[in-house]
């Protein structure tokens, strides 16, 4: 995919969901994993022609796995000339040899984001920007309808009152297919999870399986993504 495709995608939801607004400062938690990324490169190619005018601060929270590096990430916001922070915590230690939690993922997103969270706060940010695309916004439907038993996945944007920050997601118009074709074709960096059970949580199962219906039933995410669109989860409705 190209950037002129992937900002013209960033920008249908941006304009749909007015997710920016003239003088916003938007964190970009970026991990080093392939849809951040992208996210840092749609942003800062947004922020050019924008009507309305927004700052970028880039913010990578390092969980405290012995084998991350976030120099990849530096060196990719210098290019980018997008301010970069890098919060480190023990996050991963806590949760992996302290408590030795059997389901670690939950637990850890919350720390994850509480770190970002209050970085963001901290570097006067009014706005935190999450990669989800539309892969994760079908996939989250998913793991509601067979978890939770009810039809919910996540808004566009999101208001957290105790922290005075909204979280806005400029990627649900771009597949996860686009993602990967970006990330080939300007052959981007990738910083590798050092996380212990990545790919074995049930957001990998709940990717399978979208795989698996849209395989045996072309358009079904597509589909999919339209009754969300059309449904009256919060955020969602036109």
């Amino acid at each position: 995919m190209t950037l002129q495709k992937l900002l013209s995608l960033t920008r249908k939801a941006v304009d749909e969901f007015q997710l920016i607004e003239e003088g916003d400062k938007i964190a970009i938690g970026v991990s080093g994993g392939k849809d951040s990324l992208t996210m840092l490169y749609a942003l800062h190619g947004l922020m050019r022609f924008y009507p309305k005018h927004f700052q970028l601060e880039a913010i990578t929270v390092d969980l405290g796995h012995k084998d991350f590096c976030a120099d990849k990430i530096q060196r990719l916001c210098d290019s980018l000339e997008i301010p970069f922070t890098l919060v480190k915590t023990d996050i991963a230690p806590i949760i992996f040899e302290e408590r030795k939690e059997q389901n670690p993922c939950s637990l850890c997103a919350k720390m994850r984001k509480g770190a970002l969270n209050n970085a963001a706060k901290d570097l006067g940010c009014n706005k935190v920007a999450y990669a989800h695309h539309k892969d994760d916004v079908v996939e989250t439907m998913l793991l509601s309808l067979i978890y939770e038993g009810r039809f919910h996945t996540f808004s566009p944007k999101t208001y957290l009152d105790r922290m005075d920050l909204t979280v806005i997601r400029p990627f649900l118009y771009v597949n996860e297919a686009d993602v990967i074709g970006f990330k080939n074709k300007y052959q981007l960096d990738i910083e590798k999870s050092p996380c212990p059970v990545d790919g074995y949580t049930k957001r990998q199962y709940a990717k399978e399986l979208l795989k698996t219906l849209t395989k045996e039933n072309p358009g079904a995410k597509e589909r999919m993504f339209t009754a969300i669109r059309n449904s009256s989860i919060s955020g969602w409705s036109k």
